[in-house]
Parts: structure tokens; C-alpha cells; sequence
């Protein structure tokens, strides 16, 4: 099983696919890689050499951010965004949507369950 940047990534899977299980590689990022390292697209991770590897971990450790980094710079722009009391840092704060969507009837991904109101009913 091969480990890159702190994740254990699928062995019988195509590359890939497989680098896809990384936070912050999708589709685009991972053709990009293999064509960096020069490894087929079709090629499978058992299939893959140590050299092949640690080739692959010193491209992403180098060129891209990904897991931990990128999750700790996420955090900290929207805890920038908190401090500075803006909108979306006041949204942030207060569980809400950020980007402008409707509150009033959705939403309840952001806002949790629905509460029931007393005396709402008549």
C-alpha cells in the first residue's frame, strides 16, 4: 500500500484515481502529476515502482498543497474573515450561508435541524 503525503492510497486502483484520495488533488491535478512524473494514465498503484513513489510524493510535496496545509489555510482565511468582523466573517460566526443564498425556507445544511417555535401553530 502505497502512503503519499499521509494517506494511504487504494493499491489496486488506477494512479490516477487513486491520487484523487489526497484533499486537494482532483481529477486535473492528478493528470497533471503523472504527466510530470511520466507514468501512464492507465497504469495501476501495485504496478507502480518505490522510485515511481517517491517521485510522485516529492512532486506533490513540492508543487501543490495538499491535507493538512491546505485544511490550515483554509481555516485560518475564514478565522481572518471572523476577526475582521466583515459579512462573511459575521456569517461564519453566525452558521450561515455565505455566499448570498436564500435563508428563509433552505438552507438547513448550514443552520442544522428545523426547531420547532411555540405558539406558532393556528
Amino acid at each position: 500500500m502505497a502512503r503519499i503525503a499521509g494517506v494511504n492510497i487504494p493499491t489496486n486502483k488506477r494512479v490516477v484515481i487513486a491520487l484523487t484520495y489526497i484533499t486537494g488533488i482532483g481529477n486535473a491535478k492528478a493528470k497533471e502529476i503523472c504527466d510530470k512524473v511520466g507514468i501512464p494514465l492507465e497504469r495501476r498503484v501495485n504496478e507502480l515502482a518505490d522510485a515511481e513513489v517517491i517521485q510522485i510524493r516529492e512532486t506533490i510535496d513540492s508543487d501543490y498543497m495538499v491535507e493538512g496545509d491546505l485544511r490550515r489555510d483554509t481555516s485560518m482565511n475564514i478565522k481572518r474573515l471572523m476577526d475582521l468582523g466583515c459579512y462573511r466573517g459575521l456569517r461564519h460566526r453566525k452558521g450561515l450561508p455565505v455566499r448570498g443564498q436564500r435563508t428563509h425556507t433552505n438552507a438547513r445544511t448550514r443552520k442544522g435541524p428545523a426547531k420547532a417555535i411555540a405558539g406558532k401553530k393556528k
